[in-house]
């Protein structure tokens, strides 16, 4: 069911649609500038804006949105460089919607699998936007508006890696672009957003899909739909999980990364962020409250009156998944309008996973169709997720995670995992050890693991969803990092997402081809044309499905650590890392407890502590589709 506010909004996307649908407007290869011009708007034909405005005679214009904001300190509110293309007609009487992406990446590393910056013509007018979504949308009918976040590109300012000021510029673009703003042209006169509708989407992957989730969680208005791809949620668990460190100097290195200014300019902020950071201990704080846009004050899922398409890939270590699944099981619980792709490849875009791009365009063109111009076009009829289940192999489903049940398996002596608990007690020591070391043959006795196996399942069973860990332990130590991963033994070809080959145009499971396709109109300075990709697939006799760390220390709170008190018992209890994959017969299911994860806590130094586990009152839960069960498959 829609909330009433929800209802109110898809009954005048209905009505508008109607309107849309009758408005004049004749191909654009059909008019010269000696031709009169008819009304301008939209044309819609099956449910899609269709194509009827000139890309090449389009509006390119740089400027300077005013924020609320001094990111770097120096008495001067910051402003924000603003780069928009729109259709012509806007300089009439035609007013668009707009299809906006904030990011740091325009003038350094680059954006989209082929690495795309912005360029600028002799006159300081954007000449290359990246990425499609100008090529494709201004044509039919939306302006596209790219914002430099603060302290990059032509943005003044400091990057602060997802705080406070970050999110204010984004925000006040938005508000610019509803007449709630001032922004500046390069000779300093004020200019106006009189084209546009006030009606703004965000789009955008990774850092870029973060602040569409950030911004929204402001409640801004006019923002109608986000469309974040592998976005993050929280800073504070993308650099750290229970404590455990991922990354130590995180804010130095990004801002270093994204930041083409001098040194000094911004080192006053680069030293408070690696202060607010804590490497020393992990601990959760408010330089990581200020990043976590779940939680209150501000900005917070609450608050989102977007509708949300949301991405992420199954497979993306660097955005991992809980960071969408800890901002989708909100979402859910407000019932806000929303729908998801979900990839089994690293970090990426659904626009290069191979075979679908047609369909993703498709996707988010009838979206922004949708949610921007209130066109009637069943979108939000189709089954809301599109989940792939192989490399080759898709489909849908009424929502994520799939309806499962809750299976507790035990560890037990033998190394087995079962359905039903045993007494007895295993050890392993506190080593930096890969996951390769981990994972390898799980019949062998190796000290700095143990590993635990159910026999070979007599059916397929798909887990959906985060699973739980439950361990109860005695340290001979105040403390022990602790890595706990589902395994899936059994040999098949998977992506081999974890590749990298630059050279190869090989990374995150995909490699690019030679070959190109096409999505909207193109210029001598900015086509539309984009490599497709293969898959990168391996053959492997195990997979890891679930990943789940831990310092005991923290196993109550991330804010306030507990050191244990050596040879005393204590219950441990954490959430692995979510995921939905179908274990086939015959493979089997490991369980393997460690200590430091060698490649994904790859700052952390072990502790050298002596774990002991006792296995009758440990078991990991499993979150298991009714479809898949794996208390039939394990039954004899």
């Amino acid at each position: 069911m829609l909330t009433s506010r929800w209802r109110g909004a898809v009954i005048a996307a209905v009505a508008i649609s109607t309107a849309l649908a009758a408005l004049p407007a004749g191909p654009a290869s059909a008019r010269t500038s000696a031709q009169p011009v008819g009304p301008p708007g939209a044309q819609v034909v099956d449910g899609r804006t269709q194509p009827v405005f000139s890309y090449p005679d389009a509006v390119r214009e740089h400027l300077m949105v005013q924020t609320p904001v001094d990111s770097d300190g120096d008495g001067h509110k910051d402003r924000v460089a603003v780069d928009i293309i729109r259709p012509e007609e806007t300089q009439q009487s035609l007013k668009v919607p707009v299809i906006m992406s904030a990011s740091p990446y325009n003038d350094t590393v680059g954006r989209g699998f082929e690495s795309e910056r912005k360029s600028y013509d002799a006159q300081g007018a954007p000449a290359k936007f990246p990425l499609f979504y100008d090529n494709y949308f201004v044509p039919r009918g939306y302006a596209v508006v790219d914002v430099d976040v603060t302290g990059t590109g032509r943005s003044d300012g400091c990057p602060t890696i997802g705080g406070a000021s970050d999110v204010a510029a984004a925000k006040a673009t938005i508000d610019w672009l509803g007449g709630r703003a001032t922004a500046y042209a390069a000779d300093g006169s004020e200019v106006k957003a009189s084209w546009s509708t006030g009606k703004v989407g965000m789009i955008g992957h990774s850092y870029e899909g973060m602040l569409a989730n950030a911004v929204a969680g402001t409640g801004v208005e006019g923002l109608e739909t986000i469309v974040p791809i592998s976005g993050m949620s929280s800073w504070y668990d993308f650099a750290r999980t229970n404590g455990a460190k991922h990354w130590n100097g995180f804010a130095s290195y990004l801002t270093t990364a994204l930041d083409t200014d001098p040194p000094q300019k911004c080192q006053a902020v680069r030293d408070r962020l690696q202060a607010g950071e804590d490497d020393a201990t992990g601990n959760y704080n408010a330089h990581w409250h200020e990043r976590n846009y779940i939680a209150q004050p501000a900005p917070e899922v609450d608050k989102v009156r977007a509708s949300v398409l949301a991405a992420h890939d199954l497979s993306d270590y660097n955005v991992r998944i809980d960071q969408f699944a800890n901002w989708w099981a909100p979402l859910a619980e407000r019932d806000v309008p929303r729908k998801l792709w979900l990839g089994r490849y690293g970090h990426t875009d659904p626009f290069d996973w191979p075979g679908r791009r047609a369909q993703w365009v498709d996707t988010v063109h009838r979206w922004f169709d949708h949610w921007l111009y209130g066109v009637r076009n069943g979108i939000m009829d189709e089954p809301r997720v599109d989940l792939q289940t192989g490399p080759t192999t898709w489909t849908t489903q009424a929502d994520w995670p799939a309806g499962t049940s809750s299976v507790p398996l035990h560890p037990g002596p033998d190394s087995s995992l079962a359905l039903s608990p045993a007494s007895g007690t295993g050890t392993f020591t506190d080593t930096k050890l890969s996951e390769a070391d981990l994972t390898a043959d799980p019949a062998a006795s190796r000290p700095g693991r143990l590993a635990f196996v159910t026999p070979p399942l007599r059916t397929g069973v798909r887990l959906s969803g985060t699973p739980t860990v439950d361990l109860r332990v005695t340290l001979d130590k105040p403390t022990s990092n602790l890595t706990a991963l589902l395994v899936d033994y059994g040999e098949d070809e998977r992506i081999d997402w974890n590749r990298n080959e630059p050279q190869n145009r090989i990374h995150d499971g995909l490699q690019g081809l030679d070959e190109d396709s096409c999505h909207g109109e193109s210029t001598a300075q900015d086509d539309a044309c984009y490599q497709k990709t293969a898959n990168v697939t391996a053959r492997k006799s195990s997979e890891v499905i679930a990943r789940g760390w831990m310092d005991a220390q923290n196993r109550h709170s991330v804010t306030t650590p507990e050191p244990l008190t050596p040879g005393r018992s204590y219950r441990i209890t954490w959430k692995t890392l979510p995921n939905d994959y179908e274990i086939k017969p015959g493979h089997r299911l490991g369980l393997v407890l460690g200590g430091t994860d060698a490649d994904f806590l790859y700052f952390e130094e072990a502790t050298g502590a002596k774990v002991t586990v006792d296995l009758g009152g440990s078991r990991v839960t499993v979150p298991v589709t009714t479809t898949g069960g794996l208390t039939k498959s394990l039954h004899r």
